[in-house]
């Protein structure tokens, strides 16, 4: 288990490694000049010449590449050219967003989404089964930002009952201020035992987390389905249904059980997805993570922010990963005797 787990971190070394090659040549071939970012357009030639020089590109690229790697490895990813800041607090302080959105989000897939698969698989060919089915189709065939947008239309513009965009309302922020203990506003508000907040944190974070569910949950539900349609011919399971066993006590104690770990890598793939998919949704609803920054850092052209979320992004899919691959030992006892 040992030399498996030095493996994979290995390899998680070699992919970061990989990332940030790539990363960094797209940064420096893509159009868009992180000059006139610094200093504005019509520079003068003494200008542009001083703000390469403090940006390192006067210095020939493989020399750039060794700076940007030392750095990198630092944890300095440079300052933002938007918003002159530097991008590691920048991005320190908006990846709590992204993590709770994306939290609730995969917790509501988990809660949701695989009841309905196993549901839909027991009733195969069933009304039942062609209505998840159809629903799944209808799902993943519509853009996220247009389920966004209608999300908004509804519940905003007609109904009346959500708001439209961002994390709290202002004058919660100014009425009702509150520790930031976790960076997760809805623990925070809790922890705090200001409901005023927890209930505008709650109604704020309503649009972007149900966008999401609903844009994902079809392809957990679906996978979850076919999982089940899989355990359900085996013989242990029809043996059981046969010695006339409860069919819940079957289903969910037996037949879930030996999809375990695909269902784990399904979870454990669609987190890592949602930390990095998140871009669209969180620009939509202004909410503001990782993803709106990167979003707005991408179109301003700058590179030490785009670059540095890009790393963070990976790390952490690359991480969810291994965590996946170690629970795996945790759910099957015979991974460990191998």
């Amino acid at each position: 288990m040992y030399r498996y787990i030095a493996q994979r971190l290995l390899l998680l070394v070699v992919t970061l490694i990989g990332v940030a090659t790539i990363t960094f040549f797209l940064s420096r071939v893509l159009p868009g000049s992180p000059v006139e970012m610094m200093i504005g357009f019509h520079p003068t030639a003494e200008q542009i010449a001083a703000a390469k020089k403090e940006l390192g590109l006067d210095q020939p690229l493989h020399r750039q590449y060794v700076r940007f790697v030392s750095e990198a490895i630092r944890g300095d990813f440079g300052i933002s050219l938007r918003t002159k800041q530097p991008v590691v607090e920048e991005i320190g302080r908006r990846s709590l967003a992204t993590i709770e959105l994306t939290l609730l989000t995969t917790l509501l897939l988990v809660v949701v989404g695989v009841p309905i698969g196993v549901i839909s698989a027991v009733h195969s060919n069933s009304p039942v089964d062609h209505t998840v089915r159809t629903l799944s189709i209808a799902g993943v065939a519509f853009p996220v930002f247009i389920v966004g947008m209608l999300l908004q239309m509804l519940f905003y513009g007609k109904l009346g009952w959500l708001p439209l965009q961002g994390r709290l309302s202002s004058e919660v922020y100014l009425d009702h201020p509150f520790d930031r203990v976790t960076g997760m506003f809805l623990i925070d508000t809790l922890l705090a035992r200001d409901y005023v907040a927890f209930r505008d944190a709650a109604a704020h974070i309503v649009l972007p987390l149900a966008t999401l569910t609903l844009v994902t949950l079809p392809l957990v539900t679906r996978i979850t389905r076919n999982l089940m349609m899989e355990v359900l011919q085996e013989d242990y399971v029809r043996t059981a249904l046969a010695y006339g066993m409860p069919r819940r006590v079957v289903y969910y104690r037996y037949a879930l059980k030996a999809m375990l770990i695909p269902l784990m890598t399904v979870v454990g793939l669609t987190l890592g997805f949602l930390l990095g998919g998140s871009v669209v949704v969180e620009f939509v609803f202004d909410w503001p993570g990782l993803g709106g920054y990167v979003a707005r850092s991408i179109a301003a052209s700058d590179f030490p922010a785009a670059v540095g979320v890009t790393l963070v992004l990976a790390s952490a899919y690359l991480t969810v990963n291994l965590v996946v691959d170690l629970l795996y030992f945790v759910a099957d006892p015979r991974l460990r005797r191998a």
